[in-house]
Parts: C-alpha cells; sequence; structure tokens
C-alpha cells in the first residue's frame, strides 16, 4: 500500500504524506484511519477528487465502501500527514463516522463533486450517467492501485442518495449493492429533487437496503414513505431510534436526520450489511 504515498501517472494521482495518522492532533472523524487524496482528470481542466481510507495497519482491503454524503455534495477536502483535516462537509453523518466503517476488509471513499461544480452538486447531474462515469474513473483508479478490493458499495445519505439510487441504474455490474441512508422519500416536496420522482429501485438487479431513522424530521426523508417504499420494492429496511444532543436544522447533519448519537450503531450495520450481504437486525435501539 506504501506506493499509494508517491503515485503519480498522467492522469491520476495519490496525494499523501508520511503516514502521521496515529499522532496527536489528528481531527476526530479520522481517529485510527490512513488516507490519502485521490485525484484524477475528467478533462484538461476537470477533475474529480476523493478521500481513500483504510483502518490503521490494513493494506488489502476485499470491499470499498463509496460514500455519497448530502447536501449540498461539494466535500473539497484537505489531506494532511495522512488524514483529512478539513472538507466543506466534515461534519455530514458518512463523513464524520467513516471510522466505525473501516475494518480489516472495507475501506472507504468519500466522493466529492467534479471541480468545476459550483456551491453545490446539483441533483440533476448526481442522477446523470456522467456523474456515474466520473465516480467510476476514480473507483477504477483506486482498485488499480489496490488490487486486493473486489467488491464495490455504494451509501448514500440524504441528497447523496440521488447518486446511490441512479448510479447502478447507469451501470449495476460495476456494484456489489447500495445502501440508502436518510434517503429522500419526498421527490416533490418544497426544495427536493425531482429527480427521485417515480423512481424503480428494481431496475437495477443488486441488493439494496434502506437505513432511516424513526424519528426524522426531515419534509424531505420522511420515515413514513421509507417504510412504503421499502415495502412497494421489498427492499430490507432498518429501523433506528434514539440518539442524543440533537441541535440544527431539521435536514442538516445533527439531528435524527443525521443519525446524531447513533453513529457507530449505524456504521456496523452498514458494515455488516457490505460483509455479509445481509442486515441481521432491522431495529438499532
Amino acid at each position: 500500500m506504501r506506493k499509494l504515498i508517491a503515485a503519480v501517472v498522467t492522469s491520476v494521482c495519490f496525494i499523501g504524506i508520511t503516514d502521521l495518522s496515529n499522532a496527536q492532533g489528528v481531527p476526530n472523524h479520522a481517529q485510527g484511519l490512513k488516507e490519502w487524496l485521490v485525484v484524477v482528470d475528467l478533462t484538461e481542466t476537470k477533475k474529480q477528487a476523493g478521500v481513500f481510507s483504510t483502518k490503521i495497519g490494513v493494506d488489502k482491503p476485499s470491499k470499498l465502501a463509496v460514500l455519497l454524503p448530502g447536501s449540498p455534495s461539494v466535500v473539497r477536502p484537505v489531506v494532511e500527514n495522512g488524514v483529512m483535516v478539513s472538507s466543506k462537509l466534515t461534519g455530514n453523518f458518512l463523513i464524520r463516522a467513516r471510522r466505525w466503517l473501516t475494518d480489516e476488509t472495507i475501506a472507504t471513499l468519500v466522493i466529492d463533486c467534479q471541480s468545476e461544480s459550483s456551491d453545490e452538486c446539483t441533483s440533476s447531474y448526481q442522477a446523470s450517467k456522467e456523474r456515474q462515469q466520473d465516480v467510476q474513473k476514480l473507483i477504477n483508479e483506486v482498485k488499480k492501485q489496490v488490487p486486493s478490493i473486489k467488491d464495490v458499495w455504494l451509501v448514500g445519505t440524504s441528497m447523496g442518495t440521488v447518486s446511490s439510487s441512479f448510479m447502478p441504474m447507469h451501470d449495476s455490474q460495476a456494484y456489489a449493492g447500495a445502501i440508502h441512508t436518510a434517503t429522500i422519500t419526498e421527490p416533490y416536496a418544497k426544495n427536493s429533487y425531482r429527480e427521485l420522482g417515480g423512481f424503480d429501485y428494481k431496475k437495477a438487479p443488486i441488493p439494496q437496503f434502506f437505513i432511516h431513522h424513526q424519528n426524522d424530521p426531515c419534509t424531505l426523508t420522511t420515515y413514513s414513505s421509507a417504510k412504503s417504499i421499502s415495502k412497494k420494492f421489498n427492499l430490507p429496511l432498518v429501523t433506528v431510534t434514539g440518539g442524543s444532543d440533537f441541535e440544527g436544522q431539521p435536514c442538516k447533519a445533527f439531528t435524527e436526520h443525521g443519525f446524531r448519537g447513533k453513529e457507530k450503531e449505524v456504521m456496523k450495520v452498514i458494515a455488516e450489511i457490505i460483509n455479509t450481504g445481509t442486515a441481521s437486525q432491522l431495529e438499532v435501539n
């Protein structure tokens, strides 16, 4: 895995520095992780970036969890001394809790929006074939540099579930499965994402799972509709209850919408799904 630190070729680079991720001063969200900034060229001027993370001491992960964060889905990560030290979305559920997802088999890849995006990674782009191809180029390079990776799972949250829903539609063979957390269930609500209106999850023939908080306060991601969608498409729904220290607007990352106080438990369920293809518990209390 050390070859990642200095690997630079014409169209891609892994940017990292000597691994200091177990040193003092590492942000909580990066504790126990070894990380690199991965960048691929999409055009002469446009790039696709992501942050590749493994648990310290793990050099040959076999599974990759592709993390697709919520609104505005623009990360712009900064990686220094082997860890992500800052980003525009550090508080996002998938980013702040990723350290509990990595294990002896699972590595993670936090996905940024393409470099020429504005301050929002639009839902129309996230639903497009272009988005799938841009992210796939990044995944392909990671797999090239880390050939032990065999299975790729998509994990989206909130607005990021536009990507985790549509990407398998464009190339289902590229992914072992998809996990949609705090998924968009009300595409016709104000300020929601119309692309998911009438969406047919069965068009992508891969295992898919929903994880939703029973008291999600966001009007775009209601639990009642998550239950209806799960039942309609006969897809497993993991229901989360409890949590603590809720604060901020209903659709933001530190309410039940972002699984505040239940991050570790939810990530352990996601890890189980990725490692086994099933969820042994459909309730997280």
